[in-house]
């Protein structure tokens, strides 16, 4: 009796590439300035170069890695432009989906933020940084979704890993719980200028701490 193995097809091998090498970047485990070589990866990765090869095209256009020359691309170095850029669209969006959370969000959705919010008590105290960053991550993904505006959810989606990449930046992670849970009880509360306030709060907080991790205390100086 013979056997077959299933040949995983192309798009599946190039997303799975694709969602391991930008979780790589993402948990710092590729660093800014990092070299990929298709070889290297595809050995790695027990698949052929062609994958990668359109992997490490999509994380170019999602803005994790740049071309340097015809034959050297690496895991782009963040600079300040890109920070500032990224946090004003985060205090554009999130800030009114939370105004739009406080209005909208039913039992069930402030009950799974709670459920999120313990997560990050226990990474927090576990001192687990990817964790921290993925349950952070959900925790402002589901706040965006009970905004209940897809068109919003549409628009962040594009910089969403860039995001989570940013924020993984940020290692107060005290600070952020304490934040978190204060953004939760304003969208509690059902008052939505109370929500947007303490969104916008939080979000320029997160700016200056990733600042100063990134580029040091006297960047984070210049924003106050």
């Amino acid at each position: 009796m013979s056997s077959t193995t299933k040949t995983e097809p192309l798009g599946a091998v190039r997303e799975r590439v694709l969602a391991t090498l930008r979780q790589d970047i993402i948990a710092g485990r590729l660093r800014p300035g990092d070299r990929l070589v298709e070889r290297e990866l595809a050995e790695r990765l027990g698949v052929s170069r062609v994958p990668v090869r359109e992997a490490i095209r999509a994380l170019v256009a999602e803005g994790f890695v740049q071309f340097e020359s015809a034959r050297r691309t690496v895991v782009r170095r963040l600079t300040p432009a890109d920070v500032k850029e990224l946090f004003e669209l985060r205090e554009a969006l999130e800030v009114y989906a939370a105004g739009l959370a406080a209005s909208r969000a039913t039992p069930e959705d402030l009950a799974e933020v709670e459920g999120l919010l313990d997560q990050a008590a226990t990474a927090t105290e576990a001192g687990d940084a990817e964790a921290i960053t993925d349950v952070n991550s959900r925790l402002h993904d589901r706040i965006v979704a009970m905004a209940g505006n897809t068109l919003l959810i549409e628009a962040l989606e594009p910089v969403a890993g860039r995001l989570r990449w940013m924020t993984r930046r940020n290692e107060e992670w005290p600070q952020l719980l304490v934040e978190h849970r204060e953004l939760y009880e304003a969208i509690a509360s059902g008052d939505p200028n109370r929500a947007r306030a303490h969104a916008l709060t939080h979000v320029r907080t997160n700016h200056r701490s990733t600042v100063r991790q990134l580029f040091g205390e006297a960047a984070a100086e210049e924003l106050s």
